[in-house]
C-alpha cells in the first residue's frame, strides 16, 4: 500500500497534497497523516489557510471493498473505528481548511470533503453517499455533516438513493462553494485561501471557532452511532450482497435479510 502526503507552504498558504493510487482509498493510514499534517499547520503561526487536494484522477473513492481484506475479515469494524478516530482528528483542527476536488469524492471520500470548511470541484468531480447501495449504513459523521451543509431533504436524498451529485447540482445544493473549468479546482482553492489569509488571523481563528462551535463534539458522537448501525448491518446478508455485487460489477439483488 503506497500512501504518500506532501505539505508545501507558501507565505501564510500550506497545501496539503495525499495520494493512495490509484483510487485514493481511505484508510486509517491515510487520515493519519493528513490529521499529522493538520497539526504541525496549526502549531505554525505563519500559517492562516491550508489547501487539501489529491494526486490523480480521484479525489477519493471511498473505503477499498475490492482490495481491502480487513473490510471483509474478523477485523473490519475495528479497523473502521480507527478510520473514524482519526477522521475525528480533521475535525478538531483550528485553522480553515479548503479541498480542491477533481473526480469522484464517493463514501468515506465525501466524507473527507466535508471535513474541509469549503469546496471547490471542476466540471468532472462526483459526489456520493453510496452506503445503501451496499446494504450499508453511512460513516465518516456524513448524517451530521451532509444535513448541516446541503440540508436535511438533500442529504436524505443522497443517502437513501446513493445517487451520484455531479458538480452542478452540487453547487446548486450548496454541497461545493465554487465550481470551476476542469483542471483549475486547486487554482481556486488558493486563490480562496488567500482572501482568507489576508484577514487578521485572530480574528479568522475566533470566528471559525464561533460558526463551527460544537461541530468536532456532534461529529465524533454522529460516528459512533453509525458505527454501531454499520456493525449491525454488517452481518446482515443484504451486506454480503452488495459487497459481491460490486465485486462482480452488477446490480445488487436485495432481499431485505
Amino acid at each position: 500500500m503506497s500512501i504518500t502526503v506532501t505539505t508545501r507552504c507558501e507565505g501564510a498558504i500550506a497545501e496539503i497534497s495525499f495520494a493512495r493510487p490509484p483510487l485514493n482509498f481511505a484508510c486509517p493510514e491515510l487520515l493519519a497523516r493528513i490529521a499529522d499534517a493538520l497539526d504541525a499547520l496549526d502549531a505554525d503561526p505563519a500559517i492562516r489557510c491550508t489547501v487539501l487536494i489529491a494526486e490523480g484522477r480521484t479525489f477519493c473513492a471511498g473505503a477499498d471493498l475490492a482490495g481491502d481484506d480487513t473490510l471483509t475479515g474478523g477485523g473490519a469494524m475495528a479497523m473502521v473505528a480507527d478510520l473514524y478516530t482519526q477522521a475525528q482528528r480533521l475535525f478538531a483542527r483550528k485553522k480553515p481548511l479548503i479541498a480542491a476536488i477533481e473526480g469522484a469524492a464517493i463514501g468515506a471520500g465525501l466524507g473527507l470533503a466535508l471535513a474541509a470548511d469549503f469546496r471547490v470541484a471542476g466540471p468532472g468531480a462526483r459526489f456520493a453517499a453510496n452506503f445503501t447501495a451496499l446494504g450499508f449504513h453511512p460513516g465518516f459523521g456524513l448524517t451530521h455533516t451532509l444535513p448541516r451543509v446541503i440540508g436535511t431533504q438533500r442529504a436524505g436524498w443522497m443517502m437513501l438513493s446513493s445517487e451520484r451529485v455531479k458538480s452542478d447540482a452540487a453547487l446548486a445544493w450548496g454541497l461545493i462553494d465554487r465550481s470551476v473549468a476542469a483542471g483549475e479546482a486547486r487554482g481556486e482553492a488558493h486563490r480562496m485561501a488567500g482572501e482568507i489569509a489576508g484577514n487578521g488571523p485572530l480574528a479568522v481563528l475566533a470566528v471559525r471557532q464561533s460558526w463551527l462551535a460544537g461541530l468536532g463534539d456532534a461529529v465524533a458522537a454522529a460516528m459512533r452511532h453509525e458505527h454501531a448501525e454499520q456493525t449491525k448491518l454488517r452481518a446482515t446478508a443484504d451486506y454480503a450482497e452488495g459487497v459481491a455485487a460490486v465485486f462482480e460489477r452488477r446490480p445488487a439483488r436485495f432481499t431485505g435479510a
